[in-house]
């Protein structure tokens, strides 16, 4: 992904949850994912796709069974 895409999906990531806190971080090298944040905690990676010529963007976030509710 590169500045302005990262700057786009960003700012779409923000109004649909509401929240000014929410960063992208970009990758190394343009081919990797860029990290998603929200303030300092690291919540996941968004990959860029091209499918036929159509270009998505896709929210990966991993969930610790022991950072759920009631697994302690």
């Amino acid at each position: 992904m590169n500045h302005n895409e990262i700057n786009r999906v960003q700012a779409y990531l923000r109004q649909t949850f509401g929240n000014s806190e929410i960063t992208l971080q970009p990758p190394e090298k343009d081919t990797l994912p860029a990290e998603f944040y929200i303030g300092d905690e690291f919540l996941g990676v968004i990959y860029r796709d091209v499918d036929e010529g159509e270009v998505s963007y896709a929210l990966n976030m991993s969930i610790l069974e022991e950072d759920l509710p009631g697994s302690h």
